[in-house]
């Protein structure tokens, strides 16, 4: 990859089975990333397990922010340290950091501002649930209608973000479930999204925030939320 600097970002809350494979599975990928993890406030050993891998830096925040917050720490983070990307791999242990080359190729090919890592056009990758598919088909037809992008995996946060992309968002991101959210906000604002197709898997441990019984106010409070930004001047 060159002599870019890459910053993988894993934003936590209540990994503490999960993060240290998170954290083995990027250094085993290879690739010399800097590894920052975001501890939204975990009730449980998240950051102590994080901080047990050398060379690991950790940010624990003192109030639970959500992934959007969580996020943006990030992007904060790695616009301040001069990092030419940012990859946001989540705690879950369900993203495979071997899939970032993915990423990074499909960036430098397309000249994306934005790489999402798309479980749907990878054959050998772990589907979701009905529901989630279902509310992510909705998504893609959204996306086409408004920004006329096709998006097969808009609430995937397996995503790679260039030095463009990381100036926008360490500003503006969206608080709650940002993903598809911020599809809007990029384009609004004249960048460029792309998608490749990558291998995901089953998380070990713990259970989705997203359960078939959120699925409906879930799809309901991001369609709002994607109609407000669509609306909505340039930030």
């Amino acid at each position: 990859m060159g002599q870019e600097k890459i910053l993988i970002v894993i934003p936590a809350f209540n990994e503490q089975n999960n993060i240290q494979k998170v954290i083995w599975d990027i250094r085993e990928s290879g690739a010399d990333y800097d590894i920052l993890v975001i501890n939204d406030c975990s009730h449980d050993g998240t950051s102590i397990n994080a901080r047990k891998s050398e060379g690991v830096k950790v940010v624990d925040l003192p109030y639970n922010l959500g992934i959007g917050g969580a996020v943006q720490t990030g992007f904060k983070y790695a616009l301040a340290n001069g990092y030419d990307y940012m990859v946001q791999v989540d705690g879950d242990g369900q993203h495979m950091p071997k899939e970032v080359i993915k990423l990074y190729e499909a960036m430098v090919q397309s000249g994306s501002d934005m790489v999402i890592g798309s479980r749907f056009l990878d054959i050998k990758s772990f589907q979701t649930t009905w529901s989630r598919r279902l509310g992510i088909k909705v998504f893609y037809y959204l996306f086409r209608l408004l920004i006329q992008t096709k998006v097969t995996d808009s609430t995937s946060g397996f995503r790679m973000y260039n030095r463009k992309s990381i100036h926008l968002l360490s500003k503006y991101y969206p608080d709650d479930y940002p993903e598809p959210d911020a599809i809007i906000l990029l384009k609004k604002h004249g960048l460029h999204i792309s998608e490749v197709g990558v291998e995901m898997r089953e998380r070990e441990h713990g259970t989705s925030s997203i359960t078939p019984i959120k699925s409906p106010y879930y799809m309901a409070k991001v369609i709002l939320s994607i109609f407000f930004s669509y609306t909505r001047t340039r930030w």
